[in-house]
Parts: structure tokens; C-alpha cells; sequence
């Protein structure tokens, strides 16, 4: 048996949800013909209080136009340093928007509006002009870590106050949403564009959303449009994200839980020095001193464990709904038999 806990976005599509793509209704949604495409980003939008979707190939695809949209070339955005956009989405920031980047200290990726409000450019021709900023939630880097909902208030207020966008790159944020019992109605208000993967702890095998207000997913579209990615009959592939959202967000809790009892047991064990706090579905651990994390994954493989590096001494191991009982019960015990 293979455990593997490298990502949430190994999961593959289940019978039922197949099935429903199977069936999916489909057309040309660079027409906007595509009815499945249509109710995906309908669902979305009105999920999440917002007037319009847009759907996309990828959650880096989405961060991507979005930025590109609240931004002009030359313009700062403001986010922490551990940040998706920032580490993991090859200089796009640069490549598509031409904009600089402030980077900000957090607890575990989490910036403050204090934070914010201190990096916040004054109008000086010497400097870039601040005009977004970005969170991400969960924080991949950060262990999964959560914003509290009235921190992401006072950033939003700070936003409006100084004329800045407001965007959050949610690659889990079902997750947050879940472990913070928000809706997402509630959660959706305080920003100007929210990304929302589909690929991750939702099963789906491919996706994101990205939603707003219409006239900024209007821009969005052709924005997508020059980054080639206009598809046809998409629907196929939306389906899957509609079967997704309706029918695989409370089970998400399943995830957290099997998580903390991983967390539970690493801190036992003589090869693990510490574990990040768990919050949704990520365990980060930092491995014993002498030790690296690649020499350990190596072990950990041998005992077909996947799982991640996350840096010289730290180790990633991710749940998500492809483990069933039997697959955390075995992990357990080789766990135990690692030296």
C-alpha cells in the first residue's frame, strides 16, 4: 500500500464524479456557450456574494490576471514573503504585470493591516505606487494556517481607506472556511477578487475560479484570453468543479482531523524536532538536528511514504480525501518503524 501525502492535488476524480462529467452539457465557452462553464462560475460567485466568475486553468492562472487586472505595470504589491504568488508562480508577477513586489513578515504567512499600512508607499515619483494586496488562505508555507476573520476586516478596511485592491489567492480556502466555520457569503464581502482552486482538498482534477465584480472579470476575460487560455467545451472539465463544491467541502473536516493525529504522532517520534501548528489539512514538521529532510523523505519512501521537502530540515506531508481508514492506520505504524 502507497501512501502518498505530497499534495491534496494527487487526489483523482471518483466514480461519481466522473459520471457527472460524463454527462456534463458542454459548448464553446470562448462564446460563453458553455452551460456547465456558465453554472460553475454562476455557483461560484453567488456562493461567495460576488457578481461574476471566471473560469480557469489554474489557480496560478487566476492569481495571475488578477493581479494583471488591479494593477498597471510599474505599480508595488504588497504580500508576505512566504507567499504563493511570490515563490511558486515563476516571476509572474514580474513577467505579466511588470510590477515590484514588498514583501511582509508573518506569522506563518498570516500579515497584519499594521504590516500593511507601514508598506504602504507615499506619493513620492521615487517610489512604485502601491496598488494591491494579496493573501493567500490557507498558507501553503505556513502549515495551513488560517486568517481570523477580523484581521482580513481591518485589512479591507485599510484597502478602501488607501485606495488599494484587495485580492486573496484561496488555493484552500474551503479549508479555512471549514476550519473557521465562516460561510462563504460572509467571507466573500471583504474583498475585491478571490481565487478559488478546485484541484486541491475539492477533488477535482483540474481548475480555479476567480470571481469579482463584472466589470472586473470582463477585464479578466480578456486578460485569460492573451495568456492563451481561452477553451472551448470546457464543461467536461467544469463539471467536475460543481460536482466538487456540492458534495466535497464538509468532508473536508475528515482531513483536518487526520492531520492533527499525523502531528500527534511526529511529536513522538526521536527523528522529528517539532511540528507546526495544524490547523486544516498541511503538517509541517522540522526533522531532528544532524539530520535533512531529503535524507528522510528517502527513508520515508522506502516505507512507501510520500511525501515533500519543504526546505534543508522541514518535511510537508498533506491529507486529503483519496486516504481512506485503512491508509492512515498503516501510516501510523511505519511511522513508528522509521529510524
Amino acid at each position: 500500500m502507497i501512501i502518498d501525502l505530497r499534495s491534496d492535488t494527487f487526489t483523482k476524480p471518483t466514480s461519481a464524479m466522473k459520471e457527472f462529467m460524463f454527462n456534463a452539457e458542454v459548448g464553446d465557452d470562448v462564446f460563453n456557450e458553455d452551460p456547465t462553464v456558465n453554472a460553475l462560475q454562476d455557483y461560484c460567485a453567488e456562493l461567495f456574494g460576488m457578481e461574476a466568475g471566471l473560469y480557469c486553468s489554474s489557480g496560478t492562472q487566476t492569481n495571475q490576471i488578477a493581479i494583471g487586472v488591479h494593477t498597471k505595470p510599474g505599480d508595488e504589491v504588497i504580500c508576505s514573503n512566504l507567499a504563493h504568488i511570490y515563490i511558486y508562480e515563476g516571476g509572474g508577477i514580474a513577467l505579466n504585470s511588470g510590477c515590484s513586489m514588498a514583501l511582509l513578515e508573518g506569522d506563518h504567512g498570516r500579515i497584519t493591516a499594521d504590516a500593511i499600512r507601514n508598506a504602504i508607499n507615499p506619493d513620492d515619483i521615487h517610489r512604485p505606487i502601491s496598488s494591491l494586496v494579496c493573501i493567500e488562505d490557507t498558507v501553503n508555507k505556513g502549515g495551513g494556517a488560517c486568517y481570523d476573520l477580523e484581521e482580513i476586516k481591518k485589512i479591507s478596511a485599510l484597502c478602501k481607506e488607501k485606495g488599494l485592491a484587495f485580492h486573496c489567492d484561496g488555493a484552500r480556502i474551503f479549508n479555512a472556511l471549514v476550519a473557521k466555520n465562516i460561510s462563504p457569503k460572509e467571507y466573500g464581502q471583504y474583498f475585491d477578487s478571490i481565487s478559488i482552486c478546485l484541484s486541491k482538498g475539492l477533488g477535482a482534477p483540474v481548475g480555479s475560479i476567480l470571481i469579482g465584480r463584472r466589470d472586473f472579470i470582463k477585464k479578466a476575460i480578456r486578460r485569460r484570453k492573451s495568456m492563451g487560455g481561452g477553451m472551448r467545451q470546457a464543461g467536461i472539465i467544469a463539471a467536475a468543479g460543481l460536482f466538487a463544491l456540492k458534495n466535497n467541502v464538509e468532508r473536508l473536516k475528515i482531513d483536518h482531523e487526520k492531520a492533527q493525529v499525523i502531528a500527534d504522532k511526529l511529536v513522538q517520534l526521536s527523528w522529528v524536532k517539532s511540528v507546526m501548528p495544524v490547523e486544516t489539512n498541511i503538517v509541517i514538521f522540522t526533522v531532528a538536528d544532524g539530520l535533512t529532510s531529503d535524507e528522510m523523505v528517502q527513508k520515508l519512501a522506502k516505507q512507501d511514504i510520500k511525501c515533500f521537502t519543504f526546505g534543508p530540515d522541514k518535511i510537508r506531508m498533506v491529507t486529503h480525501l483519496d486516504l481512506t481508514d485503512d491508509h492512515y492506520n498503516e501510516l501510523l505504524k511505519r511511522l513508528s518503524s522509521v529510524q
